[in-house]
């Protein structure tokens, strides 16, 4: 009995140790952040009106490494999850290898700004990474009429795949607790379809994020920026959250002979990340609508869209949250008789239905001089001045 709910009780082990871990690990943080003057300063676009540490992400790999190297370590005293981790000892190494690679990239910026163009650069090769480790696209579960496909098709796709990913998760960091919020909801799907699926070596790697984002999460949601608790996640946690939960979702979705996957997993599977994804598609594409770089940060997303209607910023943030949860549920339920296309209609006909929403909600709004944080439409207006 002990050794078949083994994997079960890992995961939660995990989460639970990464958890304390990140609640120890991230006041250190801040007290460093604070003497060194290492703050996310205000300005036009920012949404916070208060100095706040933004190097909460530098907890994240240490404490994920130090949760999964413990737990593998141990596991010679359990036989199955030593030979599960010797099993998958090849992938999970090649992924803490291009974790720590984002990592560092993703720190420095923080810390100096790196130019855009490294910083694509180190999004390509740890996704490379990660997919020439064998974790790639083989089976596009019937989208656009596509079955299985050869790895210099899978390798390539997954690549952007993974960029865009990093990249979604990053832009939607613009309120508190929206990115890692987004992202435990994602973790826990995950982890539970992995668990689900037989495959505990990805399980663990899910609900050790799970926890060290929940632990971050208690200071960027509860802390005070006046009473120095209150720290922002930075680009050294946005795009290695990103990463991760990228390369679940490309496990996940992967075809194997030996493992039963759920009908229609490639949709189950890219259900926890619609929201953020979308989200970026529509913000890029809008920009260039307007002759704007892309990748031009502006007050384009969904939760700038939420702060104009006036909601709070943990008002927004819950409300996105559910927004996902419902598309997650939705994708469940007619994943079991409706075609991966059908799904994908469905869900991009209610996402732009939500936007049309309220922009005829902000719209009145600005009417009647309700509006509050500025008028998009002015942002807009600035933002193409400056190009």
């Amino acid at each position: 009995m002990f050794n078949e709910h083994l994997p079960q009780i890992a995961c939660v082990a995990a989460c639970l140790f990464a958890f304390c871990l990140t609640l120890l690990i991230i006041p250190s943080i801040i007290l460093v952040s604070y003497k060194k003057n290492l703050f996310d300063f205000v300005d036009a676009r920012k949404v916070h009106t208060a100095v706040v540490p933004r190097l909460g992400g530098v907890a994240f790999v240490p404490v994920i490494t130090i949760t999964i190297a413990l737990l593998y370590g141990l596991g010679s005293i359990f036989t199955d999850i030593e030979t599960v981790a010797r099993f998958n000892a090849t992938k999970v190494s090649l992924c803490l290898c291009s974790i720590f690679i984002l990592y560092i990239a993703g720190v420095s910026d923080d810390l100096v700004q790196l130019n855009y163009k490294v910083k694509f650069a180190c999004q390509f090769i740890c996704s490379a990474i990660v997919a020439a480790g064998g974790i790639y696209f083989n089976d596009f579960g019937g989208l656009f009429g596509i079955h299985a496909v050869p790895f210099y098709v899978g390798i390539p796709f997954t690549i952007l795949f993974l960029m865009f990913v990093i990249n979604a998760i990053n832009l939607i960091d613009g309120i508190d607790g929206l990115a890692s919020g987004l992202s435990i909801v994602a973790c826990f799907i995950l982890g539970s379809l992995f668990l689900y699926t037989r495959r505990p070596a990805y399980g663990v790697m899910a609900f050790t994020t799970l926890g060290t984002l929940a632990g971050f999460f208690c200071f960027n949601v509860f802390g005070s920026a006046e009473k120095k608790h209150k720290i922002f996640m930075g680009d050294g946690g946005s795009q290695v959250v990103g990463l991760i939960i990228g390369l679940l979702c490309v496990r996940l979705s992967m075809s194997f002979s030996n493992v039963v996957l759920p009908k229609n997993v490639l949709a189950i599977s890219l259900s926890v990340i619609i929201v953020p994804c979308f989200d970026t598609f529509r913000v890029m594409f809008v920009r260039m609508y307007h002759g704007i770089n892309p990748f031009k940060a502006d007050k384009r997303h969904i939760h700038h869209k939420l702060l104009e209607l006036g909601m709070s910023h943990r008002t927004s943030m819950v409300f996105i949250i559910m927004i996902d949860m419902f598309f997650i549920l939705l994708n469940f339920t007619l994943s079991r008789e409706l075609n991966i296309n059908l799904i994908l209609a469905i869900d991009i006909v209610l996402w732009i239905m939500l936007h049309l929403w309220l922009n005829y909600i902000i719209k009145r709004r600005r009417e009647l001089g309700l509006t509050r944080h500025g008028s998009i439409q002015q942002s807009i207006d600035t933002y193409a001045e400056d190009d």
